[in-house]
């Protein structure tokens, strides 16, 4: 299945299958979100995946983030990424769990529950912040109490 924007909307707990387009989530500080919008994603100098862009097809995992900051501090940047060539990293000490990228891959990501991820969500890293656009920025803590409902305020890129 498809959105409007070419992205694949697919359940969380789907593959992330290679040369696909899809919409995911970054969580960041709002200081940082501005700096996005004017620079682009930069790579993280590390990780549990190593270098990239760390993001999620869960929008509660993205949400979380960044860890130290109190919610009305915190955006989430909806994002579309084109993932490229990908690879599942499922448990730790993977062998490509850092080196993914030097083996050709272009995103590696962790399924949902596959003991990687402390939350049981999935994870995403991008190598290249260039296969990322941001089409809006989330603000989690203005959300309606009902989960059923989308945030109150969204802006476009």
């Amino acid at each position: 299945m498809s959105g409007g924007d070419g992205s694949a909307f697919l359940q969380i707990n789907t593959d992330l299958k290679s040369g696909q387009v899809y919409t995911m989530y970054h969580g960041t500080s709002m200081e940082a979100a501005k700096k996005i919008k004017v620079n682009g994603f930069q790579q993280s100098s590390q990780g549990m995946l190593g270098r990239g862009v760390y993001l999620s097809r869960d929008l509660e995992k993205a949400s979380r983030y960044p860890l130290n900051l109190q919610a009305f501090q915190k955006v989430v940047l909806k994002v579309k990424v084109n993932v490229g060539k990908v690879k599942r990293i499922n448990l730790q000490g993977h062998p490509l769990q850092t080196p993914w990228h030097d083996q050709g891959y272009d995103t590696a990501w962790c399924p949902p529950n596959c003991g990687m991820v402390p939350s049981g969500l999935e994870e995403d890293c991008v190598w290249d912040p260039k296969r990322i656009q941001v089409i809006e920025i989330i603000y989690p803590f203005l959300e309606s109490p009902s989960p059923f409902q989308t945030p109150a305020v969204t802006v476009r890129f």
